[in-house]
């Protein structure tokens, strides 16, 4: 077992009118020696901005800005931007963040080269209802019964005047492009899936269907594990290391008393990202303070950005939905343990 330390709640709500409600789950870069933190500031009525604050180290926040430094301007996230992951690939900056419209939950990004101001680029995901991604994505196997269940909505097309869609979310970018291409994880329930394109201007309607056609190709991480085995999502950016790409995700799992959201860890392989190598087969850690098992949603650790310093890995995570929080580790503690549950290929 890996030996993880609890550093405690790192940001709470306010008083202030975009954050009264809760923050959570943060995007974390370390750039120009300072970390970034960008979060998701709730405020009444469940609309969400993204706040930002700046540490001075891995655990004391420096300074933190009053107002939102993004917010939503589109009718594609008129009831909020939720759940940011950050990565600076080459010059530019990439923020991903689900675009909530009060009906559908789906990717979406912005690019920056200052950290400062955003241009959104709109929504990334295919735009499809559940029936269309039925005939596609089972046109060439039998899909999993749980996307049935987790994703069509119970027959309903249309909510408020709104075309109910498949929801993709949870979409995080690799932090460099492999062999040309951007890949990032996204998630359709209960699976992660990973797309790659040259450029994001190709993610058209066209690229999506015949995606879809190929779907079972493009699952990279399934349930496997008790603590998982409801469904799994992306977390923090995958971290490059000489053993592969180590990803931290979350895994859920059902109980009497509702959802458990756990932080989880696995290895992909560098050039084959679609390839898993290895996956711890218990959580890394998993809800046990006060701060983890009550709150706006109770029982999640819900990890989305991370930093290392030496071998010191630092997770930042939605705790109860309500506060951030942080945990560490070793890092090479984390990639032995891993090295002793790789994955054996059938042959």
């Amino acid at each position: 077992m890996i030996e993880v330390k609890k550093e405690g709640i790192l940001l709470n709500k306010t008083n202030l009118g975009f954050e009264n409600e809760g923050v959570l789950n943060p995007a974390v870069i370390s750039d120009g020696g300072m970390i970034h933190l960008f979060y998701r500031a709730v405020s009444k009525g469940n609309y969400s901005s993204i706040g930002y604050c700046k540490l001075s180290n891995p655990l004391t926040i420096e300074k933190r800005f009053d107002m939102p430094i993004m917010f939503s301007q589109y009718d594609y996230e008129l009831h909020g931007i939720e759940d940011p992951r950050i990565v600076k690939i080459e010059d530019t900056f990439y923020i991903t963040y689900a675009a909530y419209d009060g009906v559908n939950a789906l990717g979406a990004y912005a690019i920056s080269k200052d950290l400062i101001t955003w241009k959104k680029k709109g929504l990334m995901v295919p735009q499809f209802i559940y029936k269309e991604f039925n005939r596609l994505a089972g046109s060439r196997m039998p899909l999993n019964e749980k996307y049935l269940r987790y994703n069509e909505h119970e027959k309903i097309v249309e909510k408020k005047g709104i075309k109910v869609l498949l929801w993709d979310k949870n979409v995080v970018f690799f932090p460099r492009k492999i062999d040309g291409k951007f890949y990032f994880l996204h998630r359709i329930k209960p699976d992660i899936q990973i797309a790659c394109v040259e450029n994001l201007e190709d993610l058209t309607t066209e690229y999506w269907q015949n995606y879809f056609i190929h779907f079972g190709d493009n699952i990279v991480m399934a349930p496997k594990h008790k603590h998982e085995v409801s469904y799994l999502g992306g977390g923090c950016p995958p971290i490059e290391t000489q053993l592969g790409w180590l990803v931290i995700y979350h895994g859920v799992y059902d109980t009497t008393n509702g959802y458990v959201y756990t932080a989880c860890a696995a290895l992909l392989d560098l050039k084959n990202p679609q390839k898993e190598i290895a996956r711890l087969p218990y959580p890394l850690f998993k809800p046990q303070e006060d701060w983890e098992t009550e709150g706006e949603v109770n029982n999640v650790c819900f990890p989305t950005g991370s930093i290392i310093i030496e071998d010191t890995l630092y997770i930042y995570y939605g705790a109860a939905d309500e506060q951030i929080a942080v945990a560490s580790l070793s890092l090479s503690s984390l990639l032995k343990e891993l090295m002793l549950n790789v994955i054996i290929s059938p042959t």
